[in-house]
């Protein structure tokens, strides 16, 4: 259906610019080169959501059937909402926690790249590159060892005596690093730590240093001089880390499922359940829809009261 809206939608230019004479020819040679991005977005994406929405109103007559009756199933939300509140509220929260750590860490590390890495930019940058040429499954499960109960850091905290003090912050269970939602948080975090970092240090690179010299003439303090001129030229690396960052933070399964416990499942765990497991389609597309329109709402909201809205 969406395919055929658009091929109505091209032809209607193609008729247009047929009949329509040069003027209408020249005022419609955007869009034609914006076809082959519509045609795109339509196959890959368009389609993909339509679907997505049609099956979660959609019902079947047994976890074995492959036919869906679409009959605005409007119960498939409502069962999203209730059945799975706790893993939508983890989700969001670990990874807010997680963008917020990963803003803490990346930024310095991006700050002293750009500022202080002189020759050695592009090696530090590689540093920072080399963890995606391994699978993002392969170093969530080398995290699970390191974190382990005779793993190094358990063992390194226990002979500082650093059990109890974690404990306190809540990070360690009965003297555990992994299964506990400090573990799926520090997964997340440093899965996506180079989201983040990359697109700071580019927002970072781009500053002109004039700009600090010339604070520093105005007997600016070099806080001073981060606070009003450095930090409010790197929001816009900031802001497009925080999405990269989020947005897949919040749907992921990996960490909770290896470096978590039942009690730390997050939504994309449950969807990943109903969609392969319980063969539940409408359900987990209703769950899925709930999480695109949530995170999509949050976005708007977050680009709203960051002030760069033309970035969205």
């Amino acid at each position: 259906m969406v395919l055929l809206v658009l091929v109505c939608v091209l032809a209607g230019v193609v008729v247009l610019a047929v009949f329509g004479g040069p003027e209408a020819r020249h005022l419609l040679a955007p869009y034609g080169l914006m076809k082959p991005g519509l045609l795109w977005m339509a196959l890959f994406f368009l389609a993909p959501v339509w679907s997505l929405v049609r099956i979660s109103l959609s019902t079947k007559e047994s976890r074995f059937s492959v036919q869906y009756n679409f009959a605005w199933a409007w119960e498939n939300y409502s069962r999203a909402f209730s059945d799975f509140g706790g893993q939508f509220q983890r989700a969001f929260l670990y990874s807010f926690i997680a963008t917020i750590l990963t803003i803490v860490i990346g930024y310095p590390i991006a700050y002293v790249i750009a500022f202080r890495g002189g020759r050695y930019k592009n090696l530090l940058l590689g540093l920072v590159v080399i963890p995606f040429f391994t699978s993002y499954l392969i170093r969530t499960i080398a995290w699970s060892t390191i974190l382990a109960d005779q793993g190094p850091i358990v063992s390194l905290l226990s002979t500082l005596g650093l059990v109890d003090v974690f404990e306190w912050l809540r990070i360690m269970d009965n003297g555990k690093l992994i299964n506990t939602p400090a573990a799926v948080i520090g997964g997340l975090t440093y899965n996506f730590l180079p989201f983040m970092l990359l697109p700071i240090y580019v927002s970072l690179e781009k500053i002109d240093a004039n700009l600090v010299n010339a604070a520093n003439d105005l007997y600016s303090t070099p806080t001073a001089a981060f606070r009003k001129v450095v930090f409010p030229l790197s929001l816009p690396g900031v802001f497009a880390g925080t999405l990269l960052t989020f947005i897949p933070a919040a749907g992921d399964f990996v960490n909770a499922q290896f470096l978590g416990n039942p009690n730390t499942t997050m939504i994309g765990n449950s969807i990943q359940d109903q969609f392969l497991r319980q063969n539940n389609y409408p359900v987990a597309s209703a769950m899925s829809a709930v999480l695109m329109v949530s995170i999509t709402a949050l976005v708007l909201l977050y680009s709203r009261l960051f002030g760069t809205e033309e970035l969205v």
